[in-house]
């Protein structure tokens, strides 16, 4: 918030320089970032009239001017501007001036010619040049006001160069304090002084009454419509001090309607417009929505897509104006307006903001009406307009007020314990001092009991909610140099981590000692993703939790797998010619709130490289569920992943839980991201390997007898899974199969098409004797009848 400290003047007494004034407003809350002071380079540059021109006698583009400086005697210049003539006011640097940047003005000779000063453009003078007039900005910078000006005055005393302009930066919940009455009321209870609210009167001169009619149709956008009618409008450019201070706020001045609608929005904060009554037309304001898919051209000239969901201005037949946000070209104030109406509304903020997004049209109103705004400063606002019209002599105000509000304002309340609040500050405030810190923030005190504080909370202040903003304006006001410092009290407990983060701890830790690589990626990431990994558009993974307010589409939903974050990472290393990755991630899935709003915790394994495939990918998961606890997990090959190369996917069960998916990604997968190497990825349920695992240690006695071995081969369909023959065995050991492995997978023209040989070495032991044949071979016959009633599988004859 850009303010003038001439300005802020006007409504506090303040004798402090802008730094100190500044400081001290830091100090209650109101931070101070920036202060610049204008004309603080310039000295010596004074106003001066042009008495005569002359041609130069040894150059066709140069003059000699006589300027009246306000001493004895004429000063000569020789200057090169085209836009002069006699009679002219403009600004003369003299003899030794100072101008921004650094600049001194010396007497000296231009063609042999004496010129003992510089005609001042307003570049040289510091001013910007979008908000002079066109024919200024490539000459002298010619004084064009009302009034005459006396000849030799200091020309920042002229121009108002001679002010300060602080920028406040405002927090989120003070919008009230986005204006100058509301910086002016932080000063005044800063600076222990009364504000100074301007005194608003108005006469109504006009002898017509207001007859615009005003309907809302959508209530639940607009709080309410307010407005007043001018007649015998002149449109003009406004005094030189109005459009200084706009200027200094950051506003480029247009004519004085306009000026005076942008002059009372920063003076009050309530955003204001002024409409054309010719293109009203019916006399009719209708405040709706827009019609889906209609089109619009704001006062910018552009024209904008309407939705539904945007309030607009009308007149019942065609649109006005965005509410809220900007006019209508059709509708803004043109050289030959001669009646206009002013309107001054309550918009719903929530509305404002989207709409305004969704253009890609943030304003000065629009900015403003994103945060709530009283109903009173809305109907002050409204006034002091029409008041400012009629000073100025822009126009006549009709008699008569249009108010059209959907619900009245209601005054808040809250009550306090002044005794709590001190209790919480650590200081010992009376409750004459307590009131009177409020009294200053204009609250109304009312005390019910020793210790109950009434508050009536002031209009504008509708960030104030609960007795906790009541401590806040205490604290900020009493000062928080002055509150006591004290150590700290209470009773402190170690940090521990929980056991499921022990568990994810551990699981990391075994990935680690795998020999691969964390990384870490956002939880935010692109719908683009479950594309690149070919998700159907069925597939439960694309129900994501989508972002309301996205950095880009690249970060517009939450991630649903980890596999596209990963691929990313590998791409990545892959374009950077690493030859072998083995990288690990752990992080969050989501899905929406009305699927349970779930936050899960996968692991996500990625592998490439000379050595690595599918087993060796296979070798680092039972790696760290071994490490984990989790023991009795089967592999069920999966084809319907689309993401994975058919055939060398498999989903990891536990009985009947899903907990896990490890394959090769698909070609197309790894064409969608630029991979030209093999890849193998696997993504793990973290949260249901916790609830499965066991890491109860058992230990059991060395075995006492030996054991008896025997090496089966075993012909079976290609189709037939490993896993299925692992189950046979152990479950008709009899309790004497102590461990079977997988030694050897043959296929070749010494087998049939469609079959493959599996070798299997078994062990049989028992903790109560040694075992002979007459022991294991009837237990080992079982195992083969149940391999072959079961799979078809047969010993395959050598």
């Amino acid at each position: 918030m850009l303010v003038s400290l001439k300005w802020l003047k006007e409504y506090v007494d303040i004798d402090l320089d802008a730094k100190t004034f500044g400081d001290k407003m830091t100090m209650t809350g109101t931070k101070t970032e920036t202060v610049e002071y204008y004309g603080e380079e310039i000295s010596n540059v004074v106003v001066g009239k042009i008495i005569k021109i002359e041609k130069h006698p040894d150059a066709d583009k140069l003059v000699i001017t006589k300027v009246d400086v306000g001493a004895e005697e004429l000063v000569q210049i020789v200057t090169g501007a085209k836009n002069i003539k006699e009679n002219d006011y403009i600004p003369v640097a003299l003899d030794g001036a100072t101008l921004p940047g650094g600049i001194t003005i010396k007497n000296g000779k231009l063609r042999g010619v004496d010129s003992n000063g510089m005609l001042c453009s307003a570049k040289e003078l510091g001013i910007d040049e979008k908000y002079i007039e066109e024919y200024k900005k490539n000459g002298i910078y010619i004084l064009d006001m009302e009034d005459s000006y006396e000849a030799g005055k200091d020309i920042k005393d002229v121009l108002g160069l001679n002010d300060a302009v602080i920028d406040f930066e405002l927090t989120s919940n003070r919008p009230d304090c986005k204006c100058m009455l509301g910086i002016a009321r932080e000063a005044a209870v800063t600076l222990n002084e009364k504000i100074k609210y301007p005194e608003i009167s108005v006469k109504e001169e006009s002898e017509k009454n207001i007859d615009v009619e005003v309907s809302i149709e959508s209530p639940d956008l607009c709080g309410g419509y307010l407005a007043r009618r001018v007649t015998d409008v002149v449109i003009e450019k406004s005094p030189y001090w109005m459009q200084r201070r706009l200027v200094e706020s950051g506003v480029r001045p247009i004519n004085n309607i306009v000026d005076i609608t942008n002059y009372v929005m920063l003076e009050t904060g309530q955003p204001m417009h002024a409409f054309d009554m010719r293109e009203i037309g019916n006399n009719k304001i209708v405040v709706k929505n827009a019609n889906e898919g209609d089109t619009f051209v704001t006062l910018d000239g552009q024209e904008r897509k309407l939705d539904a969901d945007m309030l607009m201005i009308t007149n019942g037949e065609r649109y006005l104006g965005v509410a809220g946000v900007m006019g209508g070209e059709e509708s803004e104030i043109k050289d030959d307006t001669t009646e206009i109406m002013l309107e001054s509304a309550l918009f719903n903020p929530e509305n404002i903001r989207k709409t305004s997004k969704k253009l890609g049209l943030r304003t000065e109103a629009s900015s403003r009406f994103e945060k709530p705004i009283a109903q009173t400063t809305a109907e002050m606002a409204l006034e002091r307009a029409a008041q400012l019209i009629e000073l100025l002599g822009a126009g006549k105000v009709m008699k008569g007020v249009i108010d059209n509000r959907t619900n009245e304002a209601k005054k808040q309340t809250i009550t306090v314990s002044p005794s709590r609040i001190n209790a919480r500050l650590g200081i010992e405030l009376s409750m004459d001092e307590f009131c009177d810190i409020l009294r200053k923030l204009e609250f109304v005190c009312d005390l019910k009991s020793e210790d109950e504080l009434h508050l009536e909370v002031p209009s504008f202040r509708l960030d104030i909610e609960q007795e906790a903003d009541i401590f806040e304006e205490i604290a900020r006001i009493y000062g928080f140099e002055n509150l006591p410092s004290v150590q700290l009290q209470g009773n402190t407990t170690a940090g521990v981590r929980t056991d499921r983060q022990k568990f994810l701890d551990g699981v990391k830790n075994a990935a680690i000692s795998c020999g691969l690589y964390e990384s870490l990626t956002y939880s935010f990431v692109s719908p683009r993703g479950l594309d690149k990994i070919r998700v159907p558009q069925d597939s439960k993974l694309r129900d994501v939790v989508k972002l309301l307010n996205p950095l880009g589409e690249d970060t517009s939903i939450m991630r649903s797998t980890l596999i596209p974050n990963m691929l990313d990472v590998i791409y990545t290393n892959s374009s950077r010619n690493i030859d072998e990755v083995g990288l690990f991630e752990s992080g969050h899935v989501f899905t929406p709130e009305e699927m349970a709003g779930v936050e899960e915790t996968r692991l996500c394994i990625g592998m490439y490289g000379k050595d690595v495939d599918f087993f060796t990918l296979k070798g680092v998961v039972e790696k760290i569920f071994e490490r984990n606890g989790l023991k009795g997990q089967k592999y069920v090959s999966e084809s319907a992943n689309t993401t994975f190369h058919p055939g060398r996917c498999a989903n990891i069960v536990f009985g009947d839980k899903k907990i896990a998916t490890l394959g090769e990604i698909h070609p197309e997968v790894l064409n969608n991201y630029g991979i030209n190497k093999r890849v193998y990825v696997a993504e793990i349920d973290i949260d249901t390997v916790y609830s499965l695992a066991d890491n109860t240690i058992v230990f059991k006695p060395l075995p006492k007898f030996p054991a008896v071995t025997r090496d089966i081969a075993l012909l079976v369909k290609a189709d037939v899974e490993v896993g299925d023959i692992d189950e046979i065995i152990m479950s008709n050991g009899q309790g004497l199969v102590e461990t079977c492995k997988l030694f050897d997978v043959y296929r070749g023209e010494q087998i049939g098409k469609g079959y493959k040989s599996i070798a299997y070495s078994i062990v049989y032991r028992s903790l109560e004797k040694t075992l002979t044949d007459i022991d294991v071979a009837p237990v080992h016959e079982k195992i083969l009848a149940e391999l072959e009633n079961k799979l078809g599988a047969k010993l395959r004859e050598q």
